[in-house]
């Protein structure tokens, strides 16, 4: 089946971008693109992971014949050289996350790609560029697009395929945690849960490049050692399993390192609770994940006695928030590509499989106690 072209729409700085080719430009404030036939000639075919209605990935993901539209002024046309399988991609598909394009769309909201033609008013990008998407909603479970220059930001080309990759998200949720709710000095302690996943892992690495302790918690599992000697290696300082954290012997771990001054939390429910029992007086919970899927409890203990604060963070929102100033968007990016440079972070362990693989690489993501990220690779 060949699904006719589309145009990447605009959008305010307010709404979300759903669309992922071009054909005729939606007016500012829409909320998505849809499907629309073109009226003009058409270009090349790319393949696309396209899905219709929401539900299980295994189900309603297809992969698809899409057609690419003309290169306009200020667009490029890209080859999508790889691309993660993200809970947000899953919870997308799904229809349960926070927000949802109009269907039929295309999945992927992260990825690195290749510049191959640029339109003849775009300034900032040249053939040979990888780029990464600056929002979500652009598909990148795809082999080529054309888009819009202001649609994505470059990085450098010599960093390793996975680590441009896997960058446009959780180690920016994780740098962003880290810089923007406790101002952390050399010595200072981060706990977290959820440390073996992507958000965990570059928490780890970029704590130990600015000198912060860690303290990190996982679900117990037959791996255990393996997994915890595998975070040790990357930078943590401690890792211990949930059960640790109701313990005596917790208090023996914080005679090594200060109280934590911010806790992470990605899980939520009890871990959340047992998290927020440890952290120094004032200082954060930020949750950014609810992979239990129960409501965070704060005591009311923590909050008058240890005047604890309890806060959110979302990467997409700030990411739109910071629209009118990329000069911060650029110096984040361009910090976290040189720890990648100087050996000091690097791509989660990852389990590469082809576009044609699609079923095996949205299996595998949906897995328990999955610590490898899925990644595509066209």
């Amino acid at each position: 089946m060949r699904l006719p072209l589309l145009r990447v729409c605009s959008r305010s700085r307010t709404t979300f971008t759903a669309a992922l080719l071009k054909l005729t430009r939606l007016s500012d404030n829409a909320n998505a693109c849809h499907f629309t036939h073109s009226a003009g000639p058409r270009a090349q075919t790319c393949k696309a992971l396209v899905y219709s209605k929401h539900g299980d990935p295994a189900q309603v993901v297809q992969l698809e014949d899409i057609d690419l539209p003309p290169i306009g002024a200020k667009d490029v046309l890209v080859k999508m050289l790889a691309a993660p399988i993200n809970p947000s991609d899953i919870n997308m598909i799904q229809g349960t996350y926070a927000i949802l394009p109009d269907l039929p769309a295309v999945g992927g909201n992260e990825g690195v790609a290749e510049v191959i033609e640029v339109g003849s008013q775009v300034n900032s990008l040249k053939t040979g560029d990888w780029v990464i998407p600056k929002d979500a909603g652009l598909g990148t479970w795809r082999t080529e697009a054309v888009l819009s220059e202001e649609d994505v930001i470059s990085l450098p080309n010599n960093i390793p395929l996975l680590s441009a990759a896997t960058l446009g998200v959780n180690p920016c949720t994780a740098f962003r945690m880290l810089s923007d709710f406790e101002d952390l000095k050399p010595g200072d302690t981060v706990i977290q849960n959820a440390a073996n996943s992507g958000v965990g892992q570059a928490v780890i690495q970029i704590a130990a490049a600015r000198g912060v302790n860690t303290i990190n918690v996982i679900r117990d599992r037959p791996e255990f050692t393996h997994l915890s000697d595998r975070l040790k290696a990357i930078g943590a300082t401690h890792v211990i399993k949930e059960e640790a954290l109701r313990r005596p012997e917790i208090k023996e771990l914080f005679k090594t390192c200060p109280k934590p001054k911010l806790a992470l939390n990605g899980v939520g429910g009890k871990s959340a609770t047992e998290l927020l029992r440890h952290l120094q007086i004032g200082g954060s919970m930020v949750t950014y994940g609810g992979m239990a899927k129960q409501p965070v409890t704060v005591p009311v203990s923590a909050l008058i006695f240890k005047d604890v604060k309890v806060r959110g963070f979302w990467v997409t929102q700030w990411k739109r928030d910071h629209t009118s100033d990329e000069g911060v968007f650029r110096a984040m990016l361009d910090e976290l590509c040189s720890l990648i440079k100087q050996g000091k972070m690097t791509a989660p362990i990852c389990t590469k499989f082809s576009l044609q693989d699609y079923s095996k690489a949205l299996e595998a993501a949906t897995m328990p106690f999955t610590s490898a990220k899925q990644v595509l690779i066209m």
